[in-house]
């Protein structure tokens, strides 16, 4: 079995390759390494909605605004975002970014959604958010588990900000040359 880098792995491993997730050293193997990681990740990504509620706004622009922080948009959508723990000022929040996300579907940008929204209609939006699918990494099955309220209230958001930076480079198709640094997804 081929040995995953260092920075993949989800749990120390002993000289065997095998998982050790508790501090007692018991094994779980690679199903309690993934499980693990796929809990961390719906702690993280899918459930970021529902946190905090009693302390999420109400008025329409700051729960936009507080749903965009709190879902992961800028995770992705902002440079520098993670590398600043979300101090990026609000005015570069959603402008794109320059890095690119490289897998077996090629390499996708965070799309600029200041720009992107300038020229979409709510409706649009709403289409897109109940029907559409992107390519990796964005979650779009996510944005499907949010209610309307929420999905318009982003949309709202990014709208009022305006538009702002540059277009994110276009895609590139498997085998193409990449525009700048990339995140490789395992199976590329």
């Amino acid at each position: 079995m081929k040995s995953l880098p260092a920075v993949t792995r989800l749990a120390p491993r002993d000289a065997r390759g095998v998982a050790r997730l508790s501090p007692g050293g018991s094994r779980r193997g690679f199903a309690g390494s993934i499980a693990g990681g796929i809990a961390c990740a719906f702690a993280v990504l899918g459930f970021a909605t529902t946190a905090g509620a009693a302390d999420r706004p109400t008025d329409e622009l700051a729960l936009g605004r507080y749903l965009v922080q709190t879902a992961g948009c800028n995770d992705c959508h902002t440079p520098g975002y993670g590398a600043t723990a979300g101090k990026t000022p609000e005015a570069e929040w959603l402008t794109g970014d320059r890095l690119g996300w490289q897998g077996p579907w090629g390499t996708t940008y965070p799309t600029n959604l200041r720009r992107h929204f300038a020229g979409l209609t709510e409706e649009n939006w709403m289409t897109y958010a109940r029907t559409g699918e992107s390519r990796p990494p964005m979650p779009w099955f996510n944005l499907r588990a949010m209610a309307d309220a929420e999905l318009k209230a982003i949309y709202r958001y990014i709208k009022a900000a305006g538009p702002a930076g540059e277009p994110a480079p276009a895609y590139v198709p498997p085998g193409g040359k990449a525009a700048g640094p990339v995140v490789v997804f395992p199976g590329n």
